[in-house]
C-alpha cells in the first residue's frame, strides 16, 4: 500500500475594506493605489468599483433610496463571498445610508468574515472642486438632482475603523494609512 500524502493548506485571510464618502472624495483613487501595493506583495486582491458594479451587476437600478440599498447589498454580498475565500476586497462605493452599510457589516460578522469601514471624509466643497465626473457641475446647472451630499443625504459613519481627510494628504499617504490599518488588524 502506498503512503498517503496530506495536503496542507495555508489559511489565507480575506477581508472587505469598504471606502465610503461623497462623490469625488478620492475613494476609488485611494483603493487603486492600495490595490497596487497589495498585489505587488502577493495578496489576492479585488477592487469592486461602484461605477463598474452599477453597469454590470446593478444595471437598471436608479438612485432612489431602495435602489441604492439594493445596490449596496449586492456589492456587500459579492464582497463577503470573495473575502470568505481569502481575497482582500476593496470597495470604493458611496453607500450613503448608515443602515445599508450596517447590514453589510452584519452580513460579514454573521459569516465570520473581516469587514473594515474607511470614511474618506473629504468636504463637499473640495469634492465639488475636484468634480471628477462632472456631477457637481451638472447639479449646479440644474441638469442633475439627487446628488449625494448636496441635494440627497449622505449619512457619515459615526465610528469608522479609519477616517481619512484626503484633502490634507497625498493619495499615497491615504493608501498608506489604510494599509497600516490592514496591517494592524493582521490582514496584510
Amino acid at each position: 500500500m502506498r503512503p498517503t500524502r496530506e495536503i496542507q493548506e495555508t489559511p489565507v485571510t480575506g477581508a472587505t475594506l469598504w471606502l465610503t464618502g461623497l462623490p469625488s472624495a478620492g475613494k476609488t483613487t485611494i483603493a487603486y493605489e492600495l490595490a497596487e501595493r497589495l498585489r505587488a506583495e502577493g495578496h489576492r486582491t479585488e477592487l469592486l468599483d461602484g461605477d463598474e458594479i452599477r453597469e454590470f451587476l446593478s444595471a437598471g437600478l436608479g438612485f432612489a433610496r431602495q435602489d441604492r440599498d439594493t445596490n449596496v447589498q449586492r456589492i456587500g454580498f459579492v464582497a463577503e463571498l470573495l473575502a470568505s475565500h481569502g481575497v482582500l476586497v476593496l470597495v470604493p462605493v458611496i453607500a450613503p445610508y448608515a443602515d445599508s452599510r450596517d447590514a453589510v457589516r452584519e452580513r460579514h460578522q454573521a459569516a465570520g468574515t473581516a469587514y473594515l469601514e474607511v470614511h474618506v471624509a473629504t468636504p463637499v466643497d473640495v469634492c465639488s472642486r475636484r468634480d471628477v465626473k462632472g456631477l457637481y457641475a451638472k447639479q449646479a446647472a440644474g441638469e442633475l438632482s439627487g446628488l449625494t451630499g448636496v441635494d440627497d443625504p449622505y449619512e457619515e459613519p459615526e465610528s469608522p475603523d479609519l477616517r481619512i481627510e484626503s484633502q490634507n494628504q497625498t493619495v499615497q499617504e491615504s493608501a498608506a494609512a489604510v494599509y497600516a490599518l490592514l496591517t494592524e488588524r493582521g490582514l496584510a
